[in-house]
């Protein structure tokens, strides 16, 4: 087991894509309950804003690096992660594997046009995939109960939530173990991504951590000002962390 590491006071699980995919096959296989949460920058910076947030994220038994910066961050925080372990990327990893292993998804979040349109893809992209169901993701919270038994029923051993922070932790925090599902991951706009209403940043954005900035070029009304604002808060965040790990030059000079 991998020591976790700790950054912004968040606890980190320093795994690579291959060992949180063999994580994920293990619950389903032993028949124990995992629990995925992924953070980028923007979540980190909510976090220290949105306590209910911070708690649902802490609950989960994997906590993982999604974004590029939040990997850099460890870097210089000296908290190190081996790789950025994306949410979609371990999501179309995770389909693959249920697809060969035999092992049933529920798919829940999105509108119900968008859920459909990933549905087709879906099936033309894992053609041996057993989906056990799906749900749109508008509900409110007094439905919640009634869909993590819905989710129970039908035997779902992967669950995938397409739903926004902090609405699909929370949900995974109060309900998770309800579902019945072996793994819970939450996939945030993976659905829009694989319904290709949505286009994912090219490998290049990716490897630079630019993925935002695709995304804030695609809705620059809706998501420019949110990602500026955040991933200024995050810099300024990982800037007042290494001063406080760093001794001062003051305090160097008086130990020579």
């Amino acid at each position: 087991m991998s020591e976790r590491q700790s950054l912004f006071g968040v606890e980190l699980d320093p795994l690579t894509m291959d060992e949180t995919v063999q994580r994920c096959l293990d619950a389903v296989r032993y028949g124990r309950q995992l629990e995925i949460g992924v953070v980028n920058a923007a979540k980190l910076v909510n976090m220290r804003r949105d306590p209910r947030l911070a708690r649902a994220v802490a609950g989960c038994d994997l906590v993982l690096a999604d974004g590029q910066a939040v990997v850099w961050a460890g870097r210089v925080l000296r908290a190190p992660l081996p790789e950025r372990v994306a949410g979609i990327d371990l999501f179309l990893r995770l389909l693959a594997e249920a697809e060969s292993a035999g092992v049933s998804v529920y798919f829940l979040g999105a509108g119900q046009d968008v859920l459909e349109l990933m549905l087709h893809r879906v099936a033309d992209r894992f053609p041996r995939l057993k989906v056990a169901g799906s749900r749109n993701g508008y509900f409110d919270d007094s439905q919640q109960e009634a869909i993590a038994d819905a989710i129970a029923r039908s035997g779902a051993q992967m669950l995938f939530l397409g739903m926004t922070s902090p609405k699909k932790e929370i949900f995974t925090a109060s309900y998770g173990a309800r579902t019945g599902a072996r793994v819970v991951h939450g996939v945030g706009g993976s659905f829009d991504i694989l319904a290709g209403v949505t286009r994912r940043a090219p490998a290049s954005w990716q490897r630079w951590g630019l993925e935002w900035l695709y995304r804030a070029l695609q809705e620059p009304r809706r998501l420019g000002r949110r990602y500026l604002t955040t991933n200024a808060a995050f810099v300024l965040m990982t800037a007042r962390e290494f001063i406080r790990l760093t001794p001062s030059s003051a305090s160097a000079n008086r130990s020579h």
